[in-house]
């Protein structure tokens, strides 16, 4: 059933979504622009979207920025893309008092630059008694990265006596991860017309609805992300059962 557009903005939005950010470089190309220009044109597509999220009233916000893979990628490129993240954060961090946004980091953050690192240092401690939307970046982060240093964490303090192995659950586990204490997205959107996990959020997204979309994310804006959360209201969300 169709589902208008006043309609779709009246819809009680996910508590959480998270998107994979894909197709800065081909948005680039097809306006013969280097895919440094995909990527600025894609961080202004992350602010329309993260500042729509918050008059929605979504709590959490995880976006894919940086993956464990992204490293292959020319060093103009990713230099570029860092350059991006880290002119937000000072953004962010000036305008904090105005924003109220808490923000948070999923990923190996020692591999960054010594400056960048200390600007998402702190922006999660300066963010952390706010309570608007909360934005989670995935940053030098990986699906199967997060699960195994979460198991190598694990062995650490069964080493030390803190645990027996017949003690791991999946809530201890879960308190491992980079996403301890949030709570799993509902609704995963990837634009971009690939339909690929790309290793994102691979223990958290077991019941995500996901939605893939032909669009490139430097055009993804807010109708793009109401129709896909009428397409998250459409599905029958069972969890396994009738």
């Amino acid at each position: 059933m169709a589902i208008s557009q006043t309609d779709k903005r009246t819809l009680p939005v996910p508590r959480h979504i998270a998107i994979i950010m894909d197709g800065n470089g081909r948005w680039a190309k097809k306006r013969g622009l280097p895919r440094t220009a995909g990527h600025a044109a894609g961080a202004e597509a992350f602010r329309r979207i993260a500042n729509y999220c918050r008059t929605l009233g979504v709590e959490y916000l995880t976006v894919y920025a940086f993956s464990t893979e992204n490293w292959k990628r020319s060093a103009e490129e990713v230099s570029g893309i860092m350059k991006l993240l880290g002119k937000y954060l000072e953004e962010a961090l000036r305008d904090m008092e105005k924003n109220h946004v808490r923000f948070k980091f999923f990923g190996d953050l020692t591999r960054l630059e010594p400056k960048l690192r200390k600007l998402c240092m702190d922006a999660e401690s300066r963010s952390a008694g706010y309570r608007g939307v909360q934005v989670n970046f995935c940053l030098n982060y990986g699906g199967r990265d997060e699960l195994v240093r979460a198991a190598q964490a694990f062995a650490r303090d069964v080493a030390e006596g803190k645990y027996s192995a017949e003690d791991l659950s999946e809530e201890l586990l879960s308190g491992y991860l980079y996403s301890a204490g949030v709570p799993d997205p509902e609704l995963i959107i990837r634009p971009s017309g690939e339909l690929r996990t790309s290793n994102f959020l691979l223990w958290q997204s077991a019941y995500s609805e996901y939605v893939f979309m032909d669009v490139l994310w430097p055009d993804f804006g807010p109708e793009e992300l109401d129709e896909a959360i009428a397409q998250y209201h459409r599905r029958n969300r069972r969890f396994g059962g009738v």
